[in-house]
């Protein structure tokens, strides 16, 4: 009988590995067939790992992006050519002062292979502090 080359997640070791494998195979972009199979189960594995230790849920989105911008050692700059959106949006969603658009949340959750509602979800940004100075 031939071994299983994937098998359910049991432990972060593992998980680390296949989203390593995964990350590669993203980049290498390949339209085969097979390459296409192990992406989709890998991606189902990495995912239901996810929702059984509540991995992504503990971060508000912001702190969920710096982690995965840290995990690949992605920078702002970077992020912003994946995202197509410009390097001061990309700054004012780092730093809480603008929300993730539905459009950067679907690219977000298809670049890092995770479920959209692990980036839409409510957060707070930050009051911009405009002083008024009275005469």
């Amino acid at each position: 009988m031939k071994e299983l080359k994937y098998t359910i997640i049991k432990s972060k070791l593992q998980y680390n590995e296949y989203c390593k494998i995964l990350e590669d195979f993203v980049f290498r972009n390949s339209k085969s067939a097979r390459v296409q199979d192990e992406i989709e189960l890998l991606t189902f594995l990495i995912e239901k790992w996810d929702q059984e230790h509540g991995q992504f849920m503990d971060l508000d989105p912001v702190s969920l992006l710096k982690s995965f911008m840290d995990a690949h050692h992605i920078k702002a700059i970077e992020l912003s050519g994946i995202l197509g959106i410009s390097r001061g949006y990309v700054s004012d969603i780092l730093h809480y002062k603008k929300g993730l658009s539905k459009e950067v949340v679907r690219k977000l959750s298809s670049y890092f292979k995770v479920r959209q509602d692990a980036f839409n979800r409510a957060y707070d940004l930050k009051q911009q502090n405009q002083l008024q100075t009275s005469s």
